[in-house]
C-alpha cells in the first residue's frame, strides 16, 4: 500500500491565472500539506505561444496568491514532462481543476499518460466552483484584448497587468 499524498503539483500554463485557478489552489491547500504550482513553459500552446513570458507568469501567480492571502504555496517554472517535474520536486500527486466534461476527457487522457510514465504519481481532480465554471485564461485574454473589463474573472493585480499588456 502506498503512502498518503503529502505534496501535490498543480500544473498549468496560467496565461494568466484566474480566480478559478486560485479557487483550486486554495482548495488543494486544504487537502494536502504541500502545494506547488508548476508553471509550464508551453512555448507553442495552441500554435501561438503564450501572451506572457514564463517569468512574467510566475511573478503574476506569486502576486495573485499574495493578494488573496494564499500562503505557503511554492510557484516554480518547468519545461518538459510534468512527471519529471513532479519527481524533481518530490510530489506524489497532480491536482487538476475541471470545469466541464470536455475538461474531463482531456485531463483523463493526460492522467492516463502520466500513469503510464509514472505509475506512482496519483492524479486528483477537483471540480470548479460553480462561480468559476465558465472562466478560462483564453476567455480572459480575449476579453482583455478587446478592451472589456475582466473584473470578477481574475485578481485585481492580474486585471492591471492585462490592461497594461493589451494597451
Amino acid at each position: 500500500m502506498s503512502s498518503r499524498l503529502t505534496h501535490v503539483v498543480l500544473p498549468g500554463t496560467y496565461d494568466p491565472i484566474t480566480l478559478g485557478h486560485l479557487d483550486v489552489v486554495a482548495r488543494a491547500c486544504k487537502l494536502f500539506g504541500k502545494v506547488t504550482v508548476g508553471v509550464a513553459a508551453s512555448r507553442t500552446k495552441h500554435g501561438v505561444g503564450t501572451a506572457f513570458t514564463l517569468h512574467e507568469r510566475v511573478e503574476m501567480i506569486r502576486e495573485a496568491l499574495a493578494e488573496h492571502g494564499i500562503e505557503d504555496v511554492e510557484v516554480l517554472p518547468f519545461e518538459g514532462l510534468l512527471v519529471d517535474f513532479c519527481r524533481s520536486v518530490g510530489a506524489q500527486g497532480v491536482v487538476k481543476g475541471l470545469r466541464a466534461m470536455t475538461d474531463f476527457e482531456y485531463e483523463l487522457q493526460q492522467a492516463d499518460l502520466n500513469a503510464h510514465l509514472a505509475p506512482d504519481l496519483e492524479s486528483v481532480f477537483v471540480m470548479a466552483s460553480p462561480a468559476f465554471g465558465y472562466v478560462s485564461s483564453s476567455i480572459v485574454r480575449e476579453l482583455a484584448s478587446l478592451g472589456s473589463p475582466v473584473d470578477g474573472l481574475v485578481p485585481k493585480c492580474i486585471a492591471r497587468r492585462l490592461a497594461d499588456h493589451y494597451r
